[in-house]
């Protein structure tokens, strides 16, 4: 027997996407089903390190980032090469605050979706999604699935779903909406290591050169990171983009552990004795790698809609914010009748969504590009490094960290070359 239930709008998968999609629509007043597939806390490869942007959409959904709720603030960004570190202070700003926060996603999704519940979202989790529910026009008016360890069928029914399920976007794949080929992606893998050495550290660490221990003289491809959860353990990996040579021929793995073998023996991040789990991995869909971002029923919000930033590999902030968009879209376009008037309000999400993101996407894509070019990343290194305020510059425009208004020479260059780069 087949368990079905309705609601208002239809909400698939309580990652942060998920969970502040849900948490808007229901502070719009509607009736919300939040569908999760995994139970509550889950552990997730990616976001465990937020910048300024992310934080500012904690904050946005009322969120205590203070230390004592649990999180490590930190101060900025310390890029490291291999003749050079720098470290910056994130920039203090109108629109962003000035600090950046670390905690593991093993608790961080469960905090959102709890915000969702409490504006009156109705969470099911244990609840796998299959396929969309599709009336005869092809529109989707809900989703079916499974429920719990017996699996039991079951079916919901709304007249919007938004698609929140990352990178896999299976209810985008069966309207037809593939992933585009010439957008980027990237693989990222990382492990946890207990390390008192860098535990609790002002900065979020960026090597941009990663030297094989094999063999010094070999520049591996990609970059890495190492940051501190305070809680006696770092997080350590690295990511590489499509257009580096070594993208889909490199056992990341293992080239984690190549890298990790050349750090300093102190910190202890060389063998299996100070590590904390397997070396995890997950894909990253970037710069709207899967478009259009609304049909027949149906918004893709997150990375289920490859949003993703190019220049940072950065997710969260754009998953919350998108989430945002989404719900104030969807309340309005439902407080209008069904037909024509409903379809032109949902149809301003993807129009939004590129007059906010697409250019500065479409930046990131050639930046992608650009840096795959080993020689152009080694002339960056070298050079730039040695140049403080380009280097804010670079990290205002990695960060995606500028004021709309006002602001800066940095914030309109910034804004200017978005605006110029087309979107589509």
């Amino acid at each position: 027997m087949t368990t079905t239930d309705t609601a208002d709008v239809i909400v698939v998968g309580a990652g942060p996407a998920g969970s502040a999609s849900a948490y808007y629509l229901a502070r719009q007043g509607l009736d919300v089903l939040l569908l999760e597939k995994t139970e509550f806390p889950r552990e997730k490869v990616c976001g465990d390190g937020l910048t300024p942007r992310s934080v500012r959409q904690l904050i946005r959904m009322g969120i205590d980032t203070s230390e004592s709720a649990g999180w490590v603030r930190n101060r900025g960004l310390r890029v490291v090469t291999h003749k050079t570190t720098l470290e910056m202070d994130w920039p203090t700003m109108a629109a962003f605050p000035n600090y950046g926060l670390t905690r593991t996603r093993l608790d961080f999704d469960d905090l959102l979706a709890q915000r969702a519940v409490g504006a009156g979202a109705r969470l099911l989790t244990a609840t796998t999604v299959t396929e969309p529910v599709l009336d005869r026009a092809g529109r989707v008016v809900g989703v079916k699935g499974t429920h719990g360890k017996d699996r039991t069928p079951v079916e919901y029914r709304a007249p919007l779903v938004l698609s929140c399920d990352g990178v896999s976007g299976r209810l985008a794949l069966a309207l037809g909406i593939a992933k585009r080929d010439d957008r980027p992606i990237g693989v990222a893998v990382r492990r946890y290591y207990y390390c008192d050495v860098k535990q609790r550290d002002d900065y979020l660490e960026s090597w941009l050169e990663l030297r094989s221990a094999a063999n010094p003289q070999v520049l591996l491809p990609g970059y890495g990171w190492i940051f501190g959860l305070g809680d006696g353990r770092i997080n350590v990996g690295l990511g590489v983009l499509n257009s580096s040579s070594g993208f889909g021929k490199t056992d990341y793995r293992a080239m984690l552990k190549d890298w990790l073998n050349a750090t300093p023996e102190e910190w202890g991040l060389r063998g299996e004795d100070n590590a904390d789990g397997p070396i995890r991995g997950a894909a990253l869909p970037m710069g709207f790698n899967r478009t259009p971002h609304y049909t027949r029923g149906l918004m893709l919000v997150g990375d289920s809609g490859g949003m993703v930033n190019p220049f940072n590999g950065e997710g969260i902030a754009y998953a919350m914010e998108s989430g945002e968009m989404a719900a104030e879209i969807a309340a309005a376009a439902l407080a209008r009748k069904q037909g024509p008037q409903r379809e032109e309000v949902l149809r301003r999400y993807p129009k939004e969504l590129q007059q906010r993101l697409g250019g500065y996407y479409r930046l990131g894509g050639i930046f992608v590009k650009l840096i795959g070019d080993p020689r152009i990343m080694r002339l960056c290194t070298e050079h730039g490094l040695n140049h403080p305020q380009l280097m804010r510059f670079v990290l205002k425009l990695l960060a995606n960290l500028t004021e709309t208004r006002g602001g800066d020479l940095y914030d309109r260059v910034i804004n200017t070359l978005s605006k110029a780069v087309p979107s589509a």
